[in-house]
């Protein structure tokens, strides 16, 4: 399984609010931070928002952050909603997909039982539990060409 790039970023610009604590963060400083592009990184935060776990404002003082206590912020579940759960193959579309096998097929239960595993692994798991100690201190030191978190 891979995660495509929009969950990626998600998942590590969530990890990046969380161990940042409190702090407001531009999207710029963000995406300085991740060393992502400032494009993307906006459609990943909106979407972000759109789910309930960041929040955004604009103005002096503004930016984005946790929009929930990261210990409420399960894995599977942020992964899920950034995902938007993609086809793992052609018969898990929302459309039923164009499979010849589809009727007879006793491979896609199987996969669809793994994919249910994988997020569930992850639901074990909450933001919080990713923060280290590590994460808080490369959160605190600016990029070279970072603009303010605020």
């Amino acid at each position: 399984m891979r995660l495509t790039a929009f969950a990626d970023y998600g998942l590590r610009s969530l990890l990046v609010l969380a161990a940042g604590g409190e702090a407001n963060w531009s999207s710029a400083a963000l995406a300085a931070r991740l060393d992502v592009s400032r494009e993307h990184l906006v459609k990943v935060l909106q979407r972000l928002a759109a789910g309930g776990y960041v929040r955004t404002s604009r103005g002096p003082g503004g930016g984005v952050r946790l929009a929930r206590p990261a210990a409420s912020i399960r894995l599977g579940e942020a992964l899920a909603w950034l995902e938007q759960e993609p086809a793992l193959v052609e018969c898990f579309r929302a459309d039923g997909g164009d499979c010849a096998l589809t009727e007879f097929c006793g491979l896609r239960p199987r996969l669809d039982r793994a994919r249910r595993a994988f997020y569930a692994a992850l639901d074990e798991s909450t933001l919080a539990d990713c923060t280290s100690s590590g994460l808080q201190r490369f959160v605190r030191v600016e990029p070279a060409h970072s603009v303010s978190r605020t």
